[in-house]
């Protein structure tokens, strides 16, 4: 097999590694988890989350450090995450409800950091 299918598909399995670690941190903060890994038409989530009356498409990174998490959520995925959340908000979100873009960055030998309302697009 490639090394390039080889390392990508260690990089999915990763990320969905991830993916599993940022939800779980998000349901022991009382947060209910909707939908995982939506794609659409411009744009994808992986996480979609309720609280209350807020409903937050977030964005996982996972990275070696939180510097290189932060360095990875770029304005581009950002707004990739931005137009999903604008495609699925009717899909998720009720009248009167809060809908923002969170991030979670999951690094090794730390608890995941949970980044809200990262977005102001």
């Amino acid at each position: 097999m490639p090394k390039a299918k080889v390392d990508r598909e260690q990089a999915e399995v990763r990320g969905r590694r991830a993916e599993t670690i940022a939800a779980w941190w998000l349901r022991l903060q009382g947060w209910r988890i909707l939908a995982r890994r939506v794609r659409i038409v411009g744009g994808e989530v992986d996480l979609i989350a309720r609280r209350g009356r807020t409903v937050a498409f977030v964005e996982v990174k996972q990275r070696r450090s939180e510097q290189t998490a932060a360095w990875a959520l770029d304005e581009y995925r950002l707004r990739r995450v931005a137009v999903a959340a604008e495609r699925l908000a009717s899909r998720f979100a009720r009248t009167g409800d809060i809908v923002r873009i969170d991030a979670i960055f999951i690094v090794p030998r730390t608890l995941p950091r949970h980044l809200p309302n990262v977005w102001h697009g």
